[in-house]
């Protein structure tokens, strides 16, 4: 079968199986920041997606040791904060509409925006090393797709610890509680291979109609939910004195002083 390769910025496609399976990493390592190119290029990526007739999954995956450290926090800041929300939740309804199956491979850290991209996923490999986490809270803001994606994956009272404490939960904890579907040493390879075994012998036409199908009453209450939660975040949440505090106390690497309000 004859692959293709293709950069896009901080994105590497490659195109396997004659392009009936992508394999997308975010490539820009160490950190893979999901900013506002690398969420582009995703979009992107899956616009292309919806009108590839042959494609039947997506793989993705960081390039180096992990997968991603999350967004931006400069993009956070009350200037660039609306924005970067439109933009970074913008690229899950994208994914909806693609109606393609997507598989997550996780290795090292995978946090914030990172976690959220990946808990979209279908299917979720993770090599033994890996730390899961949310750590919104510690920089005094919230995590608005995490909150409407994670109670659908793994149910309100885990997605709750995450995102209220804030903490990274390792591998064989993230399995235990859905995070996580497999633990692998190599999780991009045993994603293809998931793909290649169960997904590349389907209709692609098929296989798109059954994930509409599966995931529409889901979509449904993301798009009403993500609304809700982002007028939460900006409207109420960027009014807070600590809210602006955590984020300028991260960029500028000094502790925050909180004042409860």
């Amino acid at each position: 079968m004859s692959a293709q390769a293709s950069q896009d910025g901080p994105i590497r496609l490659e195109e396997l199986e004659d392009g009936a399976l992508w394999r997308v990493w975010l490539s820009a390592p160490k950190a893979n920041i999901l900013d506002a190119a690398m969420t582009r290029a995703l979009t992107s990526v899956f616009e292309r997606a919806a009108s590839s007739k042959g494609l039947k999954a997506v793989v993705i995956e960081g390039e180096g040791k992990h997968f991603s450290f999350g967004a931006s926090v400069q993009e956070h800041l009350p200037d660039q904060v609306a924005e970067m929300l439109k933009t970074f939740h913008g690229l899950f309804r994208t994914m909806f509409d693609s109606q393609v199956v997507t598989l997550g491979a996780v290795r090292g850290q995978c946090l914030g925006g990172g976690l959220e991209l990946v808990s979209f996923c279908h299917r979720i490999f993770a090599a033994p090393g890996a730390k899961l986490g949310k750590p919104e809270i510690v920089l005094g803001v919230i995590a608005p797709a995490a909150s409407v994606l994670l109670p659908e994956r793994i149910g309100r009272g885990a997605a709750e610890d995450l995102c209220l404490s804030g903490r990274s939960i390792d591998a064989e904890e993230a399995l235990r509680v859905g995070l996580v579907d497999e633990i692998v040493e190599d999780p991009g390879g045993a994603a293809i291979a998931y793909a290649r075994e169960h997904l590349l012998p389907r209709s692609a036409s098929s296989l798109r109609h059954a994930v509409a199908a599966v995931r529409r009453p889901w979509k449904a209450r993301f798009v009403e939910q993500i609304e809700r939660t982002e007028r939460l975040y900006l409207d109420e949440l960027m009014a807070t004195h600590d809210a602006e505090e955590g984020i300028r106390a991260f960029v500028e690497k000094r502790s925050p002083t909180w004042k409860n309000d």
